[in-house]
């Protein structure tokens, strides 16, 4: 397969608000099978892919190869999934609009992001999921965006069943991550450098003649 970068995002969030079927619903659009209501959670780690092109303000055309990784909400899986946050790009934190305690619990996800992700900030959507569900809605818009705003976090109001804002989150987070691509070529930084685990720009950033850069 071409392409010119290669990019993991990573999905985050209490179990059940919807973080597999959201990915399902990016990754499969097109398909005709882009949502199914059955829940089957996640155990570990899964992850898709889908091949997308950058169009960035220069008017060039970037291929880049998404690698969109669900991880497991439960606890007891929680150990095995933060390995994956420092080798991720970009995250996005879902919560389930009909549900309180998935909200509450974003900024426990916050502080795991702080602890293991590359860098303090690492860029984010804040998505609350299923807005199909209106009639069931406990969290306002305006609680939502109040947190979202006070963590710097873009705030978007989506639905893997009808496919709201779903493709929006992910050229959002993308064209995000991109522009901190092209800021770490011109500062030669890369969070690689410093991490522990040995990874090099090779192993997960590819660019051209798969070299890569990110920051």
């Amino acid at each position: 397969m071409d392409y010119d970068y290669s990019l993991k995002f990573l999905a985050l969030g209490n179990s059940a608000v919807g973080k597999t079927s959201f990915l399902y619903r990016y990754a499969e659009a097109g398909s005709g099978v882009a949502f199914n209501p059955s829940y089957h959670p996640t155990v570990g780690i899964d992850f898709k892919e889908k091949l997308v092109v950058y169009e960035p303000r220069d008017g060039k055309h970037i291929k880049v190869l998404l690698q969109l990784w669900d991880t497991a909400g439960q606890e007891r899986f929680r150990s095995l999934t933060t390995t994956f946050y420092r080798e991720s790009m970009g995250f996005f934190l879902l919560f389930d609009l009909t549900n309180e305690q998935s909200f509450l619990a974003v900024r426990n996800w916050l502080d795991q992001l702080r602890t293991h992700a590359y860098c303090e900030d690492p860029d984010v959507i804040l998505c609350g999921n299923k807005s199909d569900l209106e009639a069931a809605r406990v969290i306002s818009e305006h609680n939502a965006r109040e947190l979202a705003d006070k963590y710097g976090m873009v705030y978007l109001e989506t639905s893997a069943a009808t496919g709201q804002n779903v493709e929006r989150a992910v050229d959002i987070l993308l064209d995000r991550v991109m522009r901190r691509i092209d800021a770490a070529v011109d500062r030669a930084l890369l969070p690689y450098d410093r991490s522990p685990t040995g990874l090099t720009r090779d192993d997960t950033v590819k660019k051209s003649t798969k070299s890569s850069c990110y920051c």
